[in-house]
C-alpha cells in the first residue's frame, strides 16, 4: 500500500471514508503507536485485567493553538489523560484515541503531533493500544480534536478525594502557577514576552507514585488545570463542607506569570496549569510528603501552602502578603478558553 505523502499531502474526505486512504491513514498511526495489541487492528483490544480496583477516565482536547511552547495538543492528550488516572493514586496502563481531522489539515502537523503522542506515551509506561479517525469538512473542527480514554490500576487501599477531607489537613501545592495558561495566551495572541514563558505540560504519575510510597496518608489528589489552584480550592471546600486557608506568600508564581497576570489583568490562582496538583494530607504527615515531593523532578518547589477548617464552610480564604485576608471565589468563566 501506497504511505501518507506527509510532506506534501493534506488531509482529505476519503480518508474517512473507509476505504484505501483511510487505511493508509490507520496504518500511519499503528505504526507511530507501535505496540502489539494496537498492531491487530480489531474494533477493540482485549487484555488481561489485573486483580484489584481499576480506574478509569475519558477526556477531549480542543487547545488552540494546536502547537505552543513547551508542548501541542498530542503531548497534552497524552499527559491530561494520565494525571487523572494518577489523580486517583493509579498507575496508567492503556490508552485509547479518537482523532476528529478536518479536510485539509496538513499531514506534516498531523504527523508531528503523532509523534508528539508517541514520544510522550513511551516515557510515561502507557501503551495507545485502541482509537478511532472521523473526517469533516473545510472548517468545521478547527484543524484537529483528540478524545483519548485511559485506564489504570488502583495500587493503593487508599480511597482518595473530597469526602475525605477533615479540619486540620494540610494543604500542599507542587510547584509555581500560572505557565500553561500564559503560554497559550502568549501563543495565540501574539504577545511577545520579554521572558518567554513555557507551559508545564508533564505526566505527574511519576510524583504521585513517589508520594504513594512516602508512607503518608493521602486523603486527595488533584492537578490544578482549568480555573487553575482556585476552582480545585474551592471544589474541596464545597464539596468537603469545611473552609480552605491558604497563605499567599508560600504559593509560587514565577516573575514572568506574575508580570503577565499584572499586565492583563488576570489572577494567577484562576489560571491553567498541566503539570501542577494538590494535594491533602493529615497535617502530622506533611513534613513527609513535602519532603517526597521536592524529591522529584516536578515536585522540586512544592510547597505547604494552607489548611483545612472547621469553618466558614465552602469558602477559601487567602492571608495577602501584607497581611490582610480576602475570599478566594470560584472562578466565574475561564480566564483563557480552549486551554485543553
Amino acid at each position: 500500500m501506497k504511505a501518507l505523502d506527509w510532506k506534501r499531502g493534506h488531509v482529505e474526505m476519503s480518508h474517512g471514508a473507509g476505504g484505501r486512504a483511510m487505511a493508509q491513514l490507520v496504518e500511519a498511526f499503528v505504526e507511530a503507536f507501535d505496540n502489539p495489541l494496537l498492531a491487530l487492528q480489531e474494533d477493540c483490544a482485549t487484555f488481561a485485567a489485573p486483580q484489584g480496583r481499576m480506574a478509569m477516565t475519558t477526556d477531549a482536547f480542543v487547545v488552540s493553538p494546536l502547537f505552543f511552547p513547551g508542548g501541542d495538543i498530542g503531548k497534552l492528550a497524552i499527559c491530561g489523560t494520565v494525571n487523572d488516572i494518577a489523580m486517583g493514586g493509579a498507575r496508567p496502563l492503556y490508552l485509547s484515541a479518537s482523532f476528529i481531522l478536518e479536510e485539509g489539515f496538513a499531514l506534516s502537523q498531523l504527523r508531528a503531533i503523532v509523534d508528539s503522542m508517541a514520544h510522550t506515551a513511551k516515557e510515561a509506561g502507557v501503551r495507545i493500544v485502541a482509537g478511532d479517525t472521523k473526517v469533516v469538512e473545510r472548517h468545521k473542527a478547527d484543524g484537529l480534536f483528540i478524545i483519548t480514554t485511559g485506564i489504570g490500576q488502583v495500587e493503593t487501599p487508599l480511597v482518595l478525594g473530597a469526602s475525605q477531607v477533615k479540619p486540620g489537613d494540610a494543604v500542599l501545592l507542587s510547584g509555581s502557577i500560572g505557565e500553561h495558561g500564559i503560554a497559550l495566551l502568549s501563543a495565540r495572541e501574539l504577545l511577545g514576552f520579554e521572558a518567554h514563558v513555557h507551559s508545564d505540560c508533564a505526566c505527574l504519575h511519576g510524583l504521585t507514585q513517589r508520594m504513594l510510597d512516602s508512607g503518608a496518608q493521602l486523603r486527595f489528589m488533584r492537578d490544578a488545570t482549568r480555573g487553575g489552584v482556585a476552582a480545585i480550592l474551592n471544589e474541596v471546600a464545597r464539596a468537603a463542607g469545611v473552609g480552605v486557608f491558604v497563605q499567599e506568600s508560600a504559593i509560587a508564581v514565577s516573575q514572568p506569570v506574575a508580570a503577565a497576570c499584572a499586565l492583563l489583568g488576570m489572577e494567577a490562582l484562576e489560571v491553567a496549569n498541566e503539570g501542577k496538583l494538590v494535594a491533602i494530607c493529615p497535617p502530622e504527615d506533611a513534613p513527609r510528603l513535602l519532603k517526597a515531593m521536592q524529591h522529584h523532578p516536578l515536585g522540586e518547589k512544592a510547597s505547604l501552602i494552607g489548611h483545612i477548617e472547621e469553618g466558614p464552610r465552602g469558602q477559601v480564604r487567602m492571608q495577602l502578603a501584607f497581611g490582610s485576608c480576602r475570599v478566594v471565589p470560584w472562578p466565574l468563566g475561564e480566564q483563557l478558553p480552549r486551554i485543553c
